[in-house]
């Protein structure tokens, strides 16, 4: 049986209470507890050991498993792994022994209050004026843009800045794992999938989402990450006419990403030789956005690259449209 909405809020603030005053503000990105007496917050992207404690282990775990109640999932020796959202939205993923031997482990990942926008992230030095234009150009031009970058490096916030450019006239559909993105535009709508029951049932994926969208007269498809076999379907839909779709990817280099997509394209159950899978990448996705977070701990934007083509014999033609210095930061 789950716990109503208000009464999860009023327990929270005790039985997180060590962590509720990092879960204040905008300044902590992120919250990670490491067993019951070591506590870690991110300020800036630097990593910093706090105070604060769990009493003990046990107290660590009743929290846990209220929220797992609150959320609807098991958390035992046999499901040790949880994802879940406090009542801001913050992220939360945590594991148990005994996949964690040493005492639960938990890292929340916070829900921006104050969404960054793109002259905001210029103002910080995260995005250089001239980039700033090309990327503006790109969302008014209806490109395909894949955001692409290491964990922690700013995917998610650099998305939302770049979605929210879109005009109000069009029809935003928004899929995600788990809801993060707040596009302050009027017409958008919001999709997000669902893990199974304790049964094996009802799970909604990325996939099954996306095909129902493609049904749902969208003038633009904003995928949060993409992970696996619904990149195929992402980018079919991208050179069948849906124009300006935004989405984000792990990789390193705008040539990695390209490389990435096609791995999780692969991942798809449909049958296609790699060679028209690296066609039909080249020809779906417009522009790529490399993050990354610097060794000053701050995030930047290091490359907007332009996708040309494929070619057999020399692979994707990329074409860097703005590359950030070395000595400018973005370094990993």
């Amino acid at each position: 049986m789950s716990i109503p909405r208000y009464v999860f809020d009023q327990t929270v603030a005790s039985l997180f209470a060590p962590i509720v005053p990092f879960l204040e503000g905008d300044a902590v990105s992120e919250i990670m507890i490491n067993g019951h007496d070591q506590i870690y917050i991110e300020k800036r992207g630097r990593l910093h050991l706090t105070e604060s404690r769990f009493a003990s282990e046990h107290d660590l775990m009743s929290a846990l498993r209220n929220l797992s109640q609150f959320v609807g999932r098991e958390l035992n020796s046999r499901q040790p792994i949880l994802e879940a959202r406090l009542p801001d939205g913050s992220r939360v993923e945590a594991v148990i022994p005994p996949a964690a031997p040493s005492g639960p482990l938990v890292s929340i990942r916070r829900f921006r209050r104050q969404q960054l926008t793109l002259e905001r992230l210029v103002e910080l030095g995260a995005v250089p004026r001239d980039a700033s234009i090309l990327l503006r150009s790109s969302i008014e031009r209806k490109h395909n843009v894949i955001i692409a970058g290491g964990s922690g490096s700013g995917k998610t916030s650099f998305l939302n800045a770049l979605a929210s450019l879109v005009s109000d006239d069009e029809r935003v559909v928004v899929i995600e794992d788990s809801q993060e993105l707040q596009l302050r535009l009027r017409h958008v709508v919001q999709l997000e999938s669902q893990p199974p029951d304790l049964r094996g049932r009802g799970a909604v994926t990325i996939r099954d989402l996306l095909r129902a969208t493609l049904r749902m007269r969208p003038d633009r498809i904003v995928i949060g990450e993409i992970r696996g076999g619904e990149a195929l379907d992402l980018i079919q839909a991208m050179t069948s006419g849906h124009r300006g779709c935004l989405s984000t990817v792990h990789a390193t280099l705008p040539i990695d990403t390209l490389s990435r997509l096609e791995t999780m394209a692969l991942m798809s159950d449909v049958e296609m030789p790699l060679s028209v899978i690296r066609v039909q990448i080249a020809s779906a996705v417009d522009t790529i956005v490399q993050v990354s977070r610097g060794s000053d701990g701050l995030r930047y934007v290091t490359h907007v690259s332009q996708v040309l083509g494929h070619d057999r014999n020399s692979g994707y033609q990329i074409h860097q449209l703005f590359e950030r210095p070395p000595a400018l930061g973005g370094g990993e």
